[in-house]
């Protein structure tokens, strides 16, 4: 018999008029809440309050966004975004614009340290912004990943096949892996056998690439080093994976379909149908006790991966 998180109807929540390419959550905050960032093919990503489903923040761009990240922060005053642009962009929701014209504005990073960009002056309400490694990356960039134990360092896939380990206080590339076929998705693994709302994970990511799933140290300290390849019968448009569930989920490319699978030995244990169109991201909420799916239909859909009540399910 199936477990009863196959037959949980997913919430909805509409807001992008666009479909939507990506969507990450930001760690567990001081209030024991979290946020949301989705990216849309409307040129713009937005930031979510999942308690109230309200917009906080607006992020514009000049091309489709594909990628959206928070730091594994607490309090993260800091956002990676990146897409058909081929620019990684830091945005510092801390801080606006307040004239439309270039001004220089001090950057708080998580680690305490701070920076001084040049902002490319948007609208009031714009958070302000600086590229990072420009001219770098040679195809659209796909996924942003924030390491878990260092708010420094964090991983860009982009559709040049390429994964990048960069180094936000020296602004470089520390580590490159290339795969045999194109990166549809990357995400990090958001709990650990033992974690608890107050910890940090492991930092596994999950790459889905054509028909297999690569799994990664998200550190430094081996940048670039796989630790598990799983085959797949069909094509994974995206995937995340739960450590202390020791289960992954993807979502289809070419169908409509999210499958739950066991991460030592592939089997797959699940599927969930609700989306109207391909499934181009998912990733777990930082307990772990949900996940989140982002399709070409325009909508996300929260999906519980619990056993009893959570949340808005009764």
């Amino acid at each position: 018999m199936a477990p009863e998180t196959a037959k949980v109807v997913p919430l909805t929540c509409h807001g992008h008029s666009r479909p939507v390419t990506h969507i990450s959550f930001s760690a567990v905050t001081d209030d024991d809440q979290y946020y949301l960032i989705s990216a849309c093919k409307g040129l713009l990503a937005k930031v979510w309050d999942t308690h109230t489903g309200e917009a906080l923040h607006t992020l514009q761009h000049n091309h489709i966004v594909r990628a959206v990240a928070f730091p594994s922060h607490p309090s993260p005053s800091l956002l990676a975004t990146g897409g058909a642009e081929k620019k990684l962009r830091i945005f510092d929701i801390g801080h606006t614009d307040a004239t439309p014209t270039p001004t220089p504005t001090t950057l708080s990073h998580p680690n305490g340290t701070s920076s001084t960009a040049t902002t490319n002056g948007h609208t009031a309400a714009q958070p302000s912004s600086y590229e990072l490694g420009p001219g770098v990356h040679e195809g659209t960039i796909k996924s942003i990943i924030w390491a878990p134990h260092d708010p420094n360092i964090f991983v860009t896939a982009a559709d040049d096949k390429k994964l990048r380990w960069w180094d936000l206080r020296a602004r470089s590339v520390i580590g490159t892996h290339e795969l045999d076929a194109q990166i549809t998705s990357c995400e990090l693994s958001t709990t650990s056998p033992g974690s608890t709302s107050s910890t940090l994970n492991s930092g596994l990511l999950s790459v889905a690439a054509g028909k297999s799933v690569h799994f990664f140290d998200s550190g430094a300290s081996s940048p670039g080093a796989a630790s598990r390849t799983h085959k797949l019968p069909q094509e994974a448009a995206s995937v995340a994976v739960n450590m202390a569930e020791r289960k992954f989920v993807t979502g289809g490319g070419g169908d409509t379909w999210v499958r739950v699978y066991d991460l030592d030995s592939g089997e797959e244990l699940e599927i969930g149908k609700g989306h109207h169109g391909p499934v181009w991201s998912v990733c777990f909420s930082p307990d772990g006790k949900l996940y989140a799916t982002g399709s070409e239909d325009g909508t996300l859909r929260l999906w519980k991966f619990t056993q009893g009540q959570y949340g808005l399910w009764r």
